[in-house]
């Protein structure tokens, strides 16, 4: 999210670089999936991709949200004052925009995770699922985990790259070097602080009939049982996605905006 592109260009650029994202990272979101609600894992790319559409317009979407929310919210926040944004600026605004995102993140992830399971069609998984009690369930654990993962990709790694040429500049003399630690401090700070909130969130869409999980609380309480770390469960999965998603996310806000509207970074 750039201070130099309005709303629109800001949203145009996110479900750019969000849909990019979803094509060439669904294969880990599957299979952290089922782990957490304890199915079997399949290697047909045909299963591991079931349910991408309904993500690519979840992470276009969302990532546009981000994007667009986030950066009228650093454009208040800076009020025309020409300053790098402090970290708890850069923080607050990346969680704030997540949390928004969730609304949209919410009955997308729905259709994707009861595709994942019953391998029915997008309309027709659709057509099972959109009545009111079922559209927004498991919004909560969206909200939290959409607040900490957008400060994850995108508040995080700006920090972390502007620490790092400022105190080791022989070393990190460029963008590009920095951006592996910060990919990888970002992806971990996304990760393992949301993961907890996730796995009740991706058990509780799994079961729209409420047979073992019913709300947020009770949920939680059902995979208690097995100890604190079947709140972890495809953790590896998700780190791994998040950590390339924060790579590639961190590219290319940086490249798309230049290249679809270059005079606004003249």
């Amino acid at each position: 999210m750039s201070t130099n592109l309005n709303e629109l260009q800001n949203a145009t650029v996110g479900m750019t670089v969000g849909v990019i994202e979803v094509c060439c990272l669904q294969p880990f979101n599957y299979c952290k999936n089922m782990m957490q609600q304890g199915q079997p894992l399949s290697a047909d790319p045909r299963v591991l991709y079931r349910g991408v559409g309904a993500n690519a317009i979840n992470m276009g979407s969302c990532t546009m949200i981000q994007f667009a929310v986030g950066g009228s919210l650093k454009k208040m926040v800076l009020g025309g004052e020409q300053r790098q944004l402090k970290t708890y600026e850069e923080m607050g605004t990346g969680i704030t925009a997540g949390v928004i995102s969730a609304f949209a993140a919410t009955p997308l992830e729905l259709i994707m995770i009861q595709q994942q399971r019953t391998g029915g069609g997008t309309v027709e998984t659709l057509k099972n699922i959109a009545t009111p009690k079922n559209f927004f369930r498991g919004f909560m654990g969206a909200a939290v985990r959409e607040g900490l993962w957008t400060c994850g990709y995108l508040s995080i790694p700006p920090i972390v790259r502007r620490n790092l040429r400022e105190m080791y500049p022989e070393k990190f003399d460029t963008d590009t070097k920095a951006r592996i630690p910060a990919a990888l401090l970002g992806g971990l700070f996304a990760c393992y602080l949301t993961q907890p909130f996730d796995t009740v969130k991706t058990c509780m869409q799994g079961d729209i009939e409420r047979k073992t999980f019913g709300t947020f609380s009770e949920a939680a309480k059902v995979i208690s049982k097995d100890g604190i770390t079947a709140f972890y469960r495809g953790a590896t999965f998700r780190y791994g996605r998040m950590v390339c998603a924060v790579f590639m996310m961190d590219v290319l806000q940086s490249a798309v905006g230049p290249m679809l509207y270059p005079g606004a970074f003249k």
